[in-house]
């Protein structure tokens, strides 16, 4: 298939501040901290079930916790020693799910079930996905075995490898490419192969241009790619190239449909960590254990990229950073575009998670909101060719069908908006409660529906 040269046009975006203060420093190895929180929802789905319990042993790589159900991915001890407890943990969405919490005895001791899968065919492919426990590592935390699982009658000519990591300050996907750029191309080829897929395009922003010459010069030197297949497209530099249906439009001049995905255009992204993660744990096995993260902020004492096992708690992370060069005003889990404030920094790092930032009292200040001036700025950077004014109006008077009616389901809640909104407005935030008020009052509908067909169906039952 023909390959593009340049990336197409896409609308609004913003000329977010990148701050990759960490770009060029190597990740560094955090040792096992004494104790790591793992939650049993770690993914978008069916949460987990343990399979262990209290005071049980157990060692690096071995499932602890698992779901019969197809939108899910298993768990893995992430540090071997014993299981202190069976609890419950808050999100930072909110949610409140189970959590194991695990003693390391420090040895990192790897299970004995840990062996590279034996893979020969899509089903195998798949079934290994599965198993590994992988997510997207992006931030959605979508099972990858579900994403892969192409449904009948749908035909996917393109792998799109997301390398845009538009987000400010973090560099976790930056360092991926430039540390373990073999693995993604193993990658790569191995989701080609076993899923048929014609091409694949790595995504780069141009702000990385190390990252750029390092992939290409492996593609170049790489045997696979005698068909140049693969190649890598530099992007422009704009927030939020990163997402999705974004990329999409950038590398295929595609636009995915309201209400549908990539695939139904002949798409499959994927998380350019996720797939280097792919490329590794097909030759050694060892499922999802551990993360690349980016800690930096104006009030942590050494900002750097750090690989820390999925449940370490972000107060050990800082610490291994050298804890606080100042009084932190605001911890941010993710970017500052689309990340969550923590209300603890006893929170969990996760599969999904790449930053944390810590922000002094300057960089943590907000605007104070002003009345809207309708100067339309909202509307110029919203991807989505979306209303974020409107949007924000029929939020605050709980107007569900005006919400539905301007697509608010539609948000990718990136945050072009309040970024470019002169009188200061938390518009992403409004939209994400008017969200919330959809979401509530069609499962309210929903009931009803229900409840009243259950009574008609009563009603029958009795005059016959």
């Amino acid at each position: 298939m023909e390959f593009p040269s340049n990336p197409f046009r896409t609308h609004g975006g913003v000329k977010a501040p990148h701050r990759k203060n960490t770009c060029k420093q190597p990740a560094v190895m955090m040792p096992p901290p004494e104790q790591v929180i793992i939650p049993l929802v770690q993914h978008i789905g069916a949460p987990c079930a343990p399979l262990v319990k209290a005071k049980d042993p157990v060692l690096v790589g071995q499932k602890i916790a698992e779901s019969s159900a197809f939108l899910s991915a298993p768990i893995h001890a992430t540090v071997s020693g014993t299981v202190a407890s069976i609890t419950e943990v808050t999100l930072c969405n909110g949610q409140s799910v189970q959590a194991i919490v695990l003693h390391s005895d420090g040895t990192m001791t790897v299970s004995p079930d840990v062996q590279p899968p034996v893979v020969n065919s899509k089903e195998e492919f798949l079934q290994a996905v599965k198993e590994s426990g992988l997510v997207g590592l992006g931030g959605a935390g979508f099972p990858t075995h579900v994403k892969l699982n192409v449904p009948e009658g749908k035909q996917v000519d393109t792998l799109l490898i997301n390398g845009a990591e538009c987000e400010p300050y973090i560099t976790t996907d930056h360092r991926e490419m430039l540390e373990d750029g073999e693995a993604v191309l193993d990658g790569i080829f191995a989701v080609k192969q076993y899923l048929n897929i014609p091409r694949a395009i790595i995504g780069v922003e141009a702000n990385k241009p190390d990252a750029i010459k390092y992939l290409k010069d492996l593609l170049a030197r790489d045997s696979r790619n005698s068909d140049h297949s693969v190649g890598v497209l530099t992007l422009r530099a704009r927030y939020p190239q990163g997402a999705e249906k974004v990329l999409v439009q950038a590398a295929t001049k595609r636009i995915v449909p309201e209400g549908k995905l990539p695939l139904d255009v002949g798409c499959i992204v994927m998380n350019v960590t996720s797939v280097g993660f792919l490329g590794n744990y097909l030759k050694t096995g060892m499922p999802l254990i551990s993360k690349r993260v980016t800690l930096d902020g104006s009030a942590l004492a050494n900002p750097q990229n750090v690989i820390v096992p999925i449940g370490t708690k972000i107060s050990d992370a800082i610490a291994f950073c050298g804890g606080y060069k100042e009084e932190a005003k605001k911890i941010i889990l993710g970017g500052p575009m689309m990340g969550f404030a923590l209300f603890s920094e006893e929170h969990p790092i996760i599969k999904q998670n790449n930053g944390v930032l810590v922000l002094n009292e300057k960089q943590a200040r907000l605007l104070k909101p002003s009345a809207c001036i309708h100067c339309g700025f909202c509307l110029e950077v919203c991807p989505m060719h979306l209303m974020p004014s409107l949007l924000e109006k029929y939020t605050e008077v709980k107007d569900t069908d005006e919400l539905k009616d301007l697509s608010v389901m539609t948000c990718m809640e990136c945050g072009c908006c309040s970024f470019n909104c002169p009188a200061g407005r938390p518009l992403v935030h409004s939209i994400r409660l008017g969200k919330t008020l959809v979401r509530k009052a069609d499962a309210a509908a929903k009931a009803r529906a229900e409840a009243e067909a259950k009574k008609a169906a009563q009603q029958a039952k009795t005059e016959d």
